[in-house]
């Protein structure tokens, strides 16, 4: 079995439901990414639910991952877009701009944690233009938020560190925020550069031997694809860690801040939906996001001897036991 061939059918078999004797054509809708389906198939179903919330059930999805890196994207865009598909969903800015590059025709919505306006996939936000619209989970300003809530949760750390990914389009603006936030705070930060699984390690080892007593995971599609590598950095080197995405604090990672991802891709479900019905790409707004969500995993700040403030646990939205 081709490995293209195998991708499609994994991404396809976690989210299609049996058509049984419905015998009408499904309707092919691409999704595009650069993480690996293991650690990021939940937001296919957060497409299908923002489908069948629109009441389009008879749908096929047909996925493509990067499995950790941008490079085949292009190739994996044509190969949507030769299907054909009848849209296309794409996470991530790269996945967009791949997207883009393979048609001026199919409707493509995007889902970023980036600017989309000043990442160039769209005119405005109020008025995309052309194939595209999407939904922005953009959330640079609460990025000092996160190192608030962090230094509360672990008030003894004389140093936090912050490790980020110089690729991500998000780095600069977020560095910005961070250091902004640590000014206020008085919080000593030291910060750290990754970019892959050996960088990442290499970064988390400088980070135990410099003394810092929690950490703060920068944003990006490319670290949130490797949730699971910093889950067990983390818990290797006994250090308490930040996230921008709830879907980590739920897999074992300690506490997040931040727009809710996987509700994120559930609206852009719902736009390829409208999309799908006729409406036009480029005539719908990108959505941003309104709702930001504190999550804390219990067990986790257990296991690293960490008592969390009772008035913490009251602002989460979500605390696992």
């Amino acid at each position: 079995m081709r490995r293209r061939d195998f991708l499609t059918i994994l991404g396809a078999a976690a989210v299609v439901s049996p058509l049984g004797a419905n015998a009408q054509q499904p309707t092919v809708i691409g999704f595009l990414r650069p993480t690996k389906p293991e650690e990021s198939g939940h937001l296919v179903a957060a497409v299908r639910e923002g489908l069948r919330e629109s009441s389009y059930d008879n749908v096929l999805i047909e996925a493509r991952w990067g499995n950790g890196s941008e490079e085949q994207l292009p190739k994996f865009a044509r190969e949507l877009i030769d299907l054909p598909v009848a849209a296309m969903v794409a996470g991530s800015v790269p996945s967009a701009r791949a997207a883009k590059a393979a048609t001026t025709t199919i409707p493509i919505v995007f889902v970023t944690g980036s600017d989309p306006q000043t990442e160039g996939l769209v005119d405005s936000i109020s008025r995309p233009g052309g194939n595209v619209t999407g939904v922005s989970f953009y959330d640079i300003p609460v990025t000092g938020k996160r190192l608030a809530l962090l230094h509360e949760l672990v008030p003894k750390a004389e140093i936090i560190a912050v490790l980020q990914d110089p690729t991500s389009a998000t780095y600069k603006s977020e560095i910005l925020e961070i250091e902004k936030s640590a000014g206020a705070l008085r919080q000593k930060i030291i910060a750290v550069q990754a970019s892959n699984e050996r960088e990442i390690n290499v970064a988390f080892l400088a980070v135990a031997k410099s003394g810092a007593g929690a950490i703060l995971i920068g944003g990006g599609a490319n670290f949130n694809g490797r949730r699971n590598q910093f889950i067990g950095l983390a818990a290797l080197h006994a250090i308490p860690a930040s996230y921008a995405f709830s879907g980590t604090v739920a897999a074992g990672g300690l506490v997040s801040y931040g727009a809710n991802q996987t509700d994120a891709y559930r609206r852009a479900g719902v736009y390829a939906a409208r999309i799908l019905k006729g409406e036009k790409p480029g005539d719908l707004p990108v959505e941003l996001p309104t709702k930001f969500d504190l999550a804390i995993n219990l067990k986790t700040a257990k296991a690293l001897g960490l008592a969390v403030p009772p008035e913490l646990i009251a602002r989460a939205e979500e605390v696992i036991q």
